[in-house]
């Protein structure tokens, strides 16, 4: 579990300088409020370790898309949504942003959806788990203010189990504050697995958890959703929304938006 130690004390002294932030750009592009933008950054050894620790090459370039909300200033407090995207059909994160891009840009979220260059030989949590924290570091470099900015998860079908296995992970090292995950089309429980298996604190379970569940879904079907808040509420978590709304195995940018909200009010932030 070496990468474990690593991988924490690497975000943990990441962002923690007191200077200031001359212009709103990180990785060199400007980041007004509205835009969409893409990134491309070094990998740090310690990060490409993590990312290559199933096996994979070690991804010495990462990329991220980001979006920021309408009068964005990163001298303020920013709520960050992680994206994270299913590992089927070679969907990667950054295509998965627009899922959520409209909601986040109004309910003034920053998005964060990052990947490499490169593709991996397995898609593991870990490969995902590299590339989360070296984007990570990148904000916290260019604004180190974000460092204590809450974030989100969120994730579609195969997303939403990575987003409750990293969300789990990310909070074992107490470098961020998790204040919510939106899990859509879920047909299985990995935030409880990740809570027993990687053991952040009970704090954890106070977190937020919106599950969105399409009526005609024969993916993840409302009985599945049913078994999952079941299973999260055995686990202890305390805040488990099940939500239902008109539709099949998809993202509802409104259920999003009612997400995205509740967090914010739940969170008081």
């Amino acid at each position: 579990m070496y990468f474990w130690r690593l991988f924490f004390f690497c975000l943990l002294g990441a962002g923690l300088t007191d200077q200031t932030v001359a212009a709103a750009t990180i990785a060199g592009q400007v980041a007004r409020g509205g835009d969409r933008v893409e990134i491309r950054f070094p990998v740090p050894e310690y990060f490409q370790r993590v990312a290559a620790e199933a096996g994979n090459p070690f991804p010495q370039t990462g990329r991220a898309v980001l979006t920021f909300p309408k009068g964005f200033d990163p001298a303020q407090r920013w709520p960050i949504l992680i994206v994270t995207s299913t590992a089927d059909f070679q969907i990667t994160s950054p295509m998965d942003v627009d899922l959520y891009r409209d909601a986040a840009t109004e309910e003034g979220w920053v998005i964060l959806a990052p990947d490499a260059t490169i593709r991996p030989r397995i898609d593991s949590t870990q490969w995902r788990l590299g590339l989360l924290g070296a984007a990570l570091e990148v904000m916290r470099k260019e604004w180190p203010q974000s460092a204590k900015w809450p974030v989100a998860f969120a994730g579609f079908s195969g997303g939403s189990k990575y987003s409750g296995t990293l969300g789990a992970m990310l909070a074992k090292s107490g470098t961020v504050k998790i204040c919510g995950f939106f899990l859509s089309g879920n047909n299985e429980d990995r935030l409880s697995a990740g809570f027993r298996n990687y053991h952040p604190s009970r704090d954890f379970l106070e977190i937020p958890i919106w599950l969105n569940s399409g009526a005609f879904d024969k993916v993840a079907t409302p009985s599945d959703h049913n078994l999952v808040r079941a299973s999260l509420e055995r686990t202890g978590f305390r805040r488990v929304h099940l939500e239902r709304f008109d539709g099949r195995h998809e993202v509802k940018m409104a259920q999003v938006r009612l997400a995205l909200r509740w967090f914010r009010e739940t969170g008081k932030f």
